[in-house]
């Protein structure tokens, strides 16, 4: 990379009393880990000096040795791998002299261009501060149907560790039940505000709890509170979700206004990040509703895609009930095709909110590199495919993090004993009390298999379905957790019936259980449809038990497949993945699993320590987030 200099220049007729030039003052860089640098400085002739060959007004380069007066700042030119300018860098004055010390033989291009890396084993500093304010549907421990839960209750902990100020707007939802008592902690803040749409001004109201470092802010109103869950109950969905999730985006957009949490708001200069499409009108009210009137001029927007499965589709006439200005009717607007219309009459014009945060947010990120790269082609991206193609410049994949307090084999209060990657012997401890308690036969010799997740086709069990019998004559054992299609569940019930000695099947979820399962299993089988992280598959290899995944998504990126002939010490193998979707290569990834534990400790072992050494912390996440979140304030709003 060449380097492109930017020098004070001495006044062609200095006076007699400022002989030399003033240094340039500029703030310190955003970005200071620029290695390799040239420097020089430069004097001008003038007058009586002895002046160059080339003319009076020459310059003759001379070594950094010169009176600090005298320096010139320099500008670093760095371009990417295709020869395009990406940035600049410059030199601060109080940095000056640490840098004088570098050779200036060095090439600029040994400078090291930033971008997302993963941080290892060194907590990496942070850099600057911001106010981010994170906008879901649910929450843990507040609120949790999956893994976006877990993502906005542990990632805004973790920002919050390094420095960033951090608020989590998400409903009060109050179901009637003793887990209404998880929001306890939380105070009416006594300020209400009145969110325009769906044809009138309906009041919310805010509560708030500080807890962690940060504030967990709980919109309340009363299409909030009734029986079931975030999203609908024993009868289906509800059916009026639109309204609610956009009362939920108003209300979040407003909060950092006028919520005076410590004492004083988050501001208009804040980073919103929206997850998923029940957050997704974010994006866009601050385009069409705040920006035109000179407020959040300076606030960027985030949005994460935890699955693009789920859309927020609506019939287009509803667009009037969002709040929004017609003219921004085209950021929404989605038309569905031919076949996938209801009838003849049908013109298939719905306005959708996910596609309106993609094409008007800032940056784009989703929960695994694997899905970023799967939902921008027409298999994984559910319609969205063009349009995320257009926007791949900003569309980077983040592995989700694991909360390492609650999933710790050393000291998890749910496991029968614990046990530690120095000290294993406390897993086949797990083992014998989960055969027992499930009332399995005790054999330490017998490989045990485990599924844990929802009873749906997204999560393969018509696969495990199908494989059972041929599986059920290997001389296996077979543990399932989990709750769904009442299809799935009868059949899980059958099977045990029909295979008393090596099969259980646990209708429903149950915390406890699902930590024994981890810890007694020996492999975890996750033949997913897709998956755009996954988070069991991180649990069993914390616990040394060895995943066995379809391909796909945050598996594909999480789970190593084993290779026997790979040298010694160089091994990054930490289970078996198979593709294509399909019962027969689902059943040779098995067998091998199998074959090993059985004829291959010591490959077993390492495969065991391998998973439960990787970091999967979420302050390697967050790191991650940190430079999503300054790429996203370097480029002026996109909307």
């Amino acid at each position: 990379m060449d380097s492109l200099q930017l020098h004070a220049l001495p006044l062609l007729h200095p006076r007699p009393s400022s002989p030399s030039i003033t240094q340039l003052r500029f703030p310190p860089p955003l970005i200071p880990n620029s290695r390799n640098l040239n420097f020089r400085s430069f004097s001008a002739h003038t007058g009586g000096a002895a002046a160059s060959q080339d003319g009076p007004f020459a310059f003759e380069e001379k070594i950094v040795t010169a009176p600090k007066d005298d320096r010139g700042l320099v500008l670093a030119k760095e371009t990417d791998d295709f020869g395009y300018l990406v940035g600049f860098r410059l030199l601060p004055e109080t940095g000056l002299d640490e840098f004088m010390s570098v050779s200036h033989e060095k090439s600029i291009s040994d400078v090291e261009i930033p971008g997302i890396k993963e941080t290892g084993g060194e907590e990496p500093e942070t850099r600057v501060c911001y106010s981010i304010v994170f906008v879901t549907a649910e929450a843990a421990p507040y609120s949790k149907t999956g893994g976006l839960a877990d993502v906005c209750g542990s990632l805004p902990i973790a920002l919050a560790a390094r420095g960033h100020r951090v608020m989590v707007v998400t409903p009060r939802y109050i179901h009637g039940t003793s887990a209404d008592a998880k929001f306890a902690g939380a105070v009416d803040l006594g300020r209400r505000t009145k969110v325009s749409c769906f044809g009138g001004a309906h009041e919310v109201g805010f509560f708030h709890e500080y807890r962690e470092g940060v504030d967990w802010v709980f919109v309340d109103h009363p299409s909030f509170q009734r029986p079931g869950n975030p999203y609908g109950d024993m009868f289906g969905t509800f059916g009026d979700n639109q309204f609610r999730f956009t009362l939920l985006s108003h209300a979040a957009c407003e909060a950092p206004l006028v919520l005076p949490l410590g004492g004083f708001t988050y501001g208009e200069k804040c980073l919103f990040l929206a997850n998923d499409w029940h957050a997704s009108l974010v994006p866009v009210l601050l385009a069409a509703k705040y920006r035109p009137h000179g407020v959040y001029k300076d606030a960027r927007s985030i949005l994460v895609i935890h699955n693009i499965a789920h859309q927020g589709v609506e019939p287009a006439i509803t667009y009037g009930n969002l709040g929004l200005p017609a003219e921004w009717y085209g950021a929404l607007e989605w038309v569905f095709p031919n076949w996938a219309r209801t009838h003849a009459l049908d013109t298939g014009e719905a306005v959708n909110f996910l596609k309106g945060a993609v094409v008007t947010a800032d940056r784009i990120v989703t929960v695994s590199k694997g899905y970023s790269w799967e939902i921008t082609t027409g298999e994984g991206g559910y319609g969205l495919h063009d349009i995320l193609n257009s926007r791949k410049s900003i569309l980077n994949g983040i592995t989700n993090g694991i909360d390492v307090t609650e999933w710790d084999p050393t000291c998890d209060k749910h496991i029968a004993f614990n046990y530690s990657v120095d000290d294993l012997s406390g897993k086949a401890k797990c083992k014998f009390a989960l055969q027992q308690e499930l009332g399995l036969p005790v054999r330490l010799d017998c490989p045990l298999i485990g599924f844990i997740g929802r009873l749906d086709y997204q999560k393969g069990i018509d696969l495990i379905r199908s494989a059972m019998p041929e599986l059920m004559e290997a001389d296996v054992q077979f543990v399932m957790l989990g709750s769904g299609n009442p299809i799935y569940e009868d059949w899980m019930r059958a099977t045990e019936s029909t295979y008393r000695d090596k099969f259980r099947g646990w209708v429903g979820f149950n915390v406890p259980i699902s930590h024994k399962i981890t810890a007694g299993c020996d492999i975890l089988l996750m033949p997913s449809a897709f998956e755009p992280c996954g988070l069991n598959q991180l649990y069993a290899m914390r616990y040394g038990t060895i995943p066995v995944v379809h391909e796909t998504g945050g598996l594909r990126d999480t789970v190593h497949n084993f290779n026997p002939f790979t040298e010694e010490g160089k091994a990054e193998s930490t289970g078996w993945t198979f593709s294509p979707l399909t019962k027969e290569s689902m059943l040779t990834a098995l067998r091998y699993a199998i074959q090993t534990y059985k004829e291959h400790k010591s490959s077993w072992q390492g495969l065991m320590i391998r998973g439960m050494t990787k970091d999967y912390t979420w302050v390697n996440a967050a790191t991650q987030y940190e430079q999503i979140i300054e790429w996203a304030f370097i480029d002026p709003p996109y909307c």
